[in-house]
């Protein structure tokens, strides 16, 4: 969750590393640090809060440097203070951030303070610069790094300096993302590409157990038994715009109104003129699905509430059954594994820890084949993974995912309508997808003209505290997803429910307190969603009803916001829309951070 970034060059360091702390500020922002290399020491400044508060005393004090590393924290052990930001230190001789979870750190800061080191902060971060410490022998940083992380369990990734080498920082990873940006007299290391945009478009991702040496001119990459070796540059381009809010207000809502050009880029060059295209999913992953019995789904958060539309798709479309499970509960459950089963994990970073996790748990167990979707190329998951469809989304950078799930909605649609091609099932369905997908982009874009009616009935919900989200169906999960934005953001605490399930004990909160939100699509179970809405109506309850016609229902407090009329497949993500539309006004009207909502990180790389 945390951002590092690290620099060695041969121009002043300090205001590009402060660069890169703020483009990453979306992974973690209780506070931040910065460590740059004097003549004779290291100069260390921290700041509580947000990025800004560590560019001020920069600007303060005003320290030059050509090597340098820097963070942004999520606190994980610790609370959030300027004691327990990073970096942190050792005897001022050695300086380290860190990203991740050190599992045995009790073990370890007790022989630690046994062997007389002091202990500045609660973090399991600060033995790792006193474990490198204590290695450090003969001015050689990387040996005491290497020897240091075999002590560590859990996953880390780690940039450090030490006082005596103003030309080098030395990093490792284990189980979170490292990588070291390719420049012109100046190299770099960072946890993520986003924060290198505009100082190199070529990469170097780490493998676990990897630790390299970075300088200005050079670097060297070493492998778990301490072999150099080569790993291939990746070449990414990264626009500005996409880390950027442009004319918007926040990240957010920028990224909520390029769902259009977002999914027309999920569906590029994957759909022919009346069918899915072959093997979109990779190389032999057509013939995988040919095998495929049935689907395991593995996420978390807004990714499982795709997993859990998915299952609805996959049963109608290719006639399997989906099974779809927490990415944190699934390890601990022993799951038994049925002949022909494909694994498939949903992650937009492609980090997530849980979700990473399973899956190299599941790659010991009989799966037919693993495979991913994912919004980042060079991400653990997709690498690990036997087949993979990214998202191509874009660079996602509000916390609340907008973007990012509606073209994981799209990608699972696709994914349905390839095991049903390879198995040959219901080709007049696939067919009338493929139309309705190609006419997806517009769809979406006529949906994001809700926004007037929203804008409309956002202070009367903003001034509540609670909310009830009602879908039936496959609608369910779209108004899981709902109200969890509506949670994210603004600190509203919205529960979902199954319209049903209603007099099964969520009928007892309804008063005229308690706003209700509904989404009414015409199908099947309109008839029946409109006896549950009834009911809510009797009891005085004020409902928010989002649908495509209001000729069979009135509601006496509240409003009908009016959808655009839109075909089966393509519904639960068309509905998706308003919801995150509503969750964005209501957290601006009520004042909150909504791109970086309290408590919350944009990619979860611990467990």
């Amino acid at each position: 969750m945390c951002g590092i970034i690290g620099a060695a060059s041969s121009r002043n360091v300090g205001k590009l590393l402060i660069q890169g702390l703020h483009k990453m500020e979306y992974r973690g922002y209780d506070s931040a640090g910065i460590a740059l290399h004097q003549k004779d020491h290291v100069t260390r400044l921290r700041a509580l809060g947000k990025v800004q508060a560590l560019e001020d005393l920069m600007i303060e004090h005003k320290p030059k440097s050509k090597l340098g590393i820097a963070h942004t924290r999520w606190a994980t052990h610790g609370k959030p203070s300027e004691a327990n930001a990073h970096p942190h230190a050792s005897n001022e001789q050695i300086y380290i951030v860190h990203n991740g979870i050190i599992e045995n750190y009790k073990e370890l800061t007790k022989k630690l303070k046994d062997s007389g080191y002091q202990f500045a902060s609660q973090t399991d971060s600060e033995l790792i610069a006193h474990l490198i410490h204590h290695h450090y022998k003969n001015n050689d940083l990387l040996c005491a790094m290497q020897s240091a992380t075999k002590e560590l369990e859990g996953a880390y990734a780690i940039a450090a300096v030490d006082l005596n080498h103003k030309d080098q920082l030395v990093i490792a990873r284990y189980k979170s993302p490292l990588l070291i940006g390719v420049g012109i007299e100046e190299n770099f290391a960072a946890s993520d590409p986003l924060a290198l945009a505009q100082l190199t478009s070529n990469f170097v991702f780490l493998e676990d157990g990897d630790t390299a040496v970075v300088k200005k001119d050079s670097y060297e990459i070493f492998d778990a038994k301490s072999k150099s070796v080569n790993r291939d540059v990746t070449h990414l381009d990264i626009e500005t715009s996409s880390v950027t809010k442009g004319e918007f207000s926040h990240f957010m809502e920028k990224e909520i109104f390029e769902q259009p050009q977002s999914a027309s880029n999920t569906l590029e060059s994957r759909l022919g003129s009346n069918d899915v295209l072959d093997n979109i999913f990779g190389l032999g992953s057509s013939e995988i699905f040919a095998k495929t019995k049935r689907i395991q789904f593995v996420a978390c958060g807004t990714s499982l509430h795709a997993g859990k539309v998915g299952r609805f798709w996959f049963e109608e479309i290719a006639g399997i059954p989906c099974y779809v499970d927490f990415a944190s509960e699934y390890r601990y459950r022993n799951p038994l594994v049925e002949d022909g089963t494909l694994f498939v994990t949903i992650s937009q970073s492609g980090e997530t820890a849980d979700t990473l996790a399973a899956l190299r748990y599941a790659r010991d167990k009989d799966y037919l084949s693993t495979l991913s979707i994912c919004n980042v190329p060079t991400s653990s998951l997709a690498r690990e993974s036997d087949h993979v469809l990214f998202t191509n989304a874009g660079p996602e950078i509000g916390v609340a995912s907008t973007k990012a799930f509606t073209t994981q909605l799209v990608s699972l649609l696709l994914l349905a309508m390839s095991i049903a091609k390879s198995q040959d099932k219901n080709p007049i369905m696939r067919e009338a997808i493929t139309k309705e997908l190609k006419d997806l982009p517009a769809a979406i874009d006529e949906s994001l003209d809700t926004k007037t009616a929203i804008q409309k009935i956002t202070p009367a919900i903003a001034e509540k505290n609670n909310a009830l989200f009602l879908g039936r169906g496959i609608f369910f999960p779209i108004v899981q997803e709902g109200a969890l934005k509506l949670k994210e953001i603004s600190y509203i605490h919205a529960e979902a429910y199954p319209a049903g399930e209603l007099k099964h004990g969520p009928l007892a909160l309804v008063d005229d307190s308690i706003p209700i939100v509904a989404l009414s699509p015409e199908n099947d179970l309109t008839e029946k969603l409109i006896s549950n809405l009834e009911e809510v109506k009797a009891r005085g309850g004020t409902l928010y009803v989002f649908g495509e016609g209001q000729d069979q229902f009135t509601i006496d407090s509240g409003s009908y916001i009016g959808m655009p009329k839109c075909n089966k497949f393509i519904a639960p993500i068309i509905y998706t829309i308003p919801l995150q539309i509503l969750a964005y006004y209501v957290a601006c009207h009520r004042g909150t951070d909504l791109d970086q909502p309290r408590n919350l990180a944009k990619s979860v790389t611990v467990e």
